[in-house]
C-alpha cells in the first residue's frame, strides 16, 4: 500500500514562501541565472574618436569578460565637460553606476554612495598602490578614492618659434616669459604668444600652476580655501596686465580649454603653455620642434611647488555588486593594463610596479621630468567634500579674473567656497 509522506503544514508554506522569494528576486534583478552586469563610466583621455579611451576600454573588458564568463562591463566615456552631468543624472534617476573614473570623488563620499577602497580592492592590489596617492584618496582617515592615473605639469615651448624671434633659452621667470611673448608677437605674426586655457576643461589646474609659481594656493595645508589671499590676487593682476590685456595670449582665456590650446600647440599656432604628458605625443605627431622646462616663476622667488594632479576611481554602492567590481578592478590593476593605458596617453602610473617598469624603459625618458614634479608636488584638496563644487565654480569663473576685477572675481569664488565648505561641515 503506498501511502504518501505526511509533511506539516507549516513545513509546506515557509518553503513555498521561499520559493515565491527566490523567484521575486530573480524576476526583479533581471539577471535569473544569467551573468551580473556592472556599469563603468570614464573620462576621455582622447582628442578624437581615433584616440578616444574608449578604444582602451574595449580592450580591458573582452579580455576580462573572457576570463570571468558570470560578469559583463558596460563603458559609458564622457568628455571631462560632460561627465560629471551624466553622472548626476544617472543617479538621480535610480541608475547609478558600479564605478566610475574621473577627477575628485570627495563628493560623493559626502553623500554616502561610494564603497571604501578596502572593500573594493584585493590585498594584492591595495598593496601596488604608491603611499602619495593612496593617503590623497582619503577622506577623514578612509581610503575612498583610487588612484587611476597620475601627471604633473611643465612648461612647452617651441623652438622654431623661439628662434624666428631670437630667443635662446626657455623662460624662468614670469618677467622672461614676458618679454620672450613680446618677442614673439612682435617677430613672427599669427601665433598666440602664450596658451592660456582656463575654460572648464583645464581652470583648476591653469589656476593653480600659476598660484603656485607666484607663491600661492588655492587651499591651505588644513584645508581652508585662500583663492582670494593677497598672493593670488597680486597673481592674476599680472596675468591679466601683462599677458592678457597686452593681447599675448588669446583674447578670452575663460573660454578657451585645453584641447584646443594643445592642438594650436602641436599645429605650430601657439608658442608656450604649461602642458602635461599627453601633449608629449601631440607635438610630436604634429612635428613640432619642441622643449620642456620648469614652469616660470614669479620673480624674486627661489622655489614653488608644482601641480601633481590625480584621475580617480570610485566605487558605488548602490547596486550592491561589491564581488564583482573587486574582481574588475583586479584585472584594471594588473601591471600590464596600467601601462597599456599610461603608454597610451603619456601618463604616469600610480602602481609601484608600472612606475617602476616605466621609469626604467629609456623610450620613456621624456617622462621623467614629470616623474620628477612629483616629488614635491601639491594636490587638490580631494579629501575635502566641498571641492567638486568649488573645482565646478573655478572652472565655471576665474577666467574672468583675468579680463575682470581680479579681487572681485576671486572673492566672490572664495566666498562661495567658504559657504560651499560650512555645508558639509555642520
Amino acid at each position: 500500500m503506498n501511502r504518501r509522506a505526511h509533511v506539516p503544514t507549516r513545513v509546506l508554506g515557509t518553503a513555498l514562501a521561499a520559493a515565491l522569494v527566490l523567484s521575486a528576486v530573480s524576476a526583479c534583478s533581471g539577471q535569473g541565472d544569467g551573468p551580473v552586469t556592472i556599469r563603468l563610466v570614464a573620462a576621455d583621455y582622447g582628442e578624437n574618436a581615433d584616440t578616444s579611451t574608449k578604444l582602451y576600454w574595449d580592450e580591458v573588458v573582452r579580455g576580462f569578460e573572457a576570463q570571468n564568463p558570470g560578469i559583463k562591463v558596460d563603458v559609458d566615456v564622457e568628455s571631462w565637460t560632460d561627465i560629471g552631468k551624466k553622472v548626476d543624472d544617472l543617479i538621480a534617476s535610480g541608475k547609478s553606476p558600479d564605478l566610475l573614473q574621473t577627477g575628485g570623488f570627495a563628493d560623493q563620499v559626502a553623500a554616502d554612495r561610494l564603497y571604501p577602497a578596502a572593500d573594493v580592492l584585493s590585498l594584492d592590489t591595495q598593496s601596488k598602490f604608491m603611499d602619495s596617492f593612496a593617503h590623497a584618496g582619503q577622506v577623514l582617515g578612509t581610503q575612498y578614492g583610487i588612484p587611476f592615473v597620475s601627471s604633473s605639469r611643465v612648461l612647452f615651448y617651441n623652438k622654431t618659434l623661439f628662434k624666428q624671434a631670437g630667443i635662446g633659452q626657455p623662460p624662468t621667470t614670469w618677467s622672461e616669459l614676458r618679454q620672450d611673448a613680446e618677442k614673439i608677437k612682435a617677430k613672427v605674426p599669427g601665433v598666440t604668444p602664450y596658451g592660456l586655457p582656463l575654460g572648464p576643461e583645464e581652470a583648476p589646474a591653469e589656476s593653480m600652476l600659476w598660484t603656485l609659481s607666484g607663491g600661492g594656493l588655492l587651499s591651505d595645508d588644513v584645508g581652508n580655501y585662500t583663492i582670494d589671499s593677497t598672493q593670488n590676487q597680486a597673481t592674476f593682476t599680472w596675468l591679466k596686465s601683462n599677458l592678457v590685456s597686452t593681447g599675448l595670449t588669446y583674447p578670452e582665456p575663460g573660454k578657451m580649454n585645453r584641447t584646443p590650446v594643445f592642438q594650436d600647440f602641436a599645429a605650430g599656432k601657439v608658442a608656450m603653455l604649461n602642458g602635461h604628458p599627453t601633449l608629449l605625443r601631440m607635438a610630436t605627431a604634429g612635428n613640432i620642434d619642441f622643449g620642456t622646462a620648469p614652469i616660470p616663476r614669479k620673480d624674486g622667488l627661489n622655489k614653488t611647488g608644482s601641480l601633481g594632479v590625480a584621475d580617480w576611481m570610485m566605487a558605488f554602492k548602490a547596486n550592491g555588486h561589491k564581488d564583482q567590481i573587486r574582481k574588475f578592478l583586479s584585472f584594471v590593476f594588473m601591471r600590464e593594463n596600467q601601462l597599456k593605458f599610461d603608454e597610451r596617453y603619456n601618463l604616469l602610473p600610480v602602481t609601484q610596479d608600472a612606475f617602476g617598469q616605466m621609469s626604467s624603459d629609456p623610450k620613456h625618458a621624456d617622462l621623467k621630468q614629470f616623474a620628477a614634479g612629483l616629488t614635491n608636488a601639491s594636490f587638490y584638496p580631494f579629501g575635502d567634500p566641498a571641492w567638486a563644487d568649488v573645482s565646478n565654480r573655478i572652472k565655471a569663473g576665474i577666467g574672468e579674473a583675468v579680463t575682470g576685477d581680479p579681487k572681485q572675481v576671486l572673492t566672490g569664488l572664495q566666498d562661495a567656497a567658504v559657504k560651499e565648505t560650512a555645508r558639509f561641515r555642520k
